[in-house]
């Protein structure tokens, strides 16, 4: 019940500059932003979601796993391009799902990996693989 509101409330709010498609699945909306971005909701209420997405080869996500206490987000938390897990930069914890998932699409629709620049990841993470 809760994904076919989320697919309303998408398609209410974004147009077709934004949003190229949202497909509604049996546990999931999947959604195409016009940049390229791919993305996965999945929210089973406002303390439980996993949001992953896709642009180009670079992949990153934000989940409420209780699996990184040390995070000043926890539970919830993203996972950069380059592997990292940090700090979650747009959603909150409780907070309705609606305003959680505007959030990270308008965010996605202006940079869809939040900032991380993958490039620089990489390049970072195979520096830190050759040191002794």
């Amino acid at each position: 019940m809760l994904h076919i509101e989320l697919k309303e409330q998408i398609e209410a709010a974004f147009d077709a500059t934004q949003l190229a498609s949202v497909t509604l699945c049996r546990d999931a909306l999947e959604l195409s932003l016009t940049n390229g971005v791919e993305l996965t909701l999945r929210i089973a209420d406002p303390n439980e979601y996993a949001m992953n997405w896709r642009w180009g080869e670079a992949a990153m996500g934000i989940d409420t796993a209780p699996v990184h206490p040390t995070l000043g987000t926890f539970p919830n938390h993203c996972h950069t391009p380059d592997g990292r897990t940090v700090d979650d930069p747009i959603s909150e914890i409780g907070m309705e799902p609606w305003r959680n998932v505007r959030m990270l699409i308008a965010r996605l629709l202006a940079q869809p990996l939040l900032g991380f620049d993958v490039a620089v990841a990489r390049d970072l993470s195979e520096a830190l693989s050759e040191e002794p």
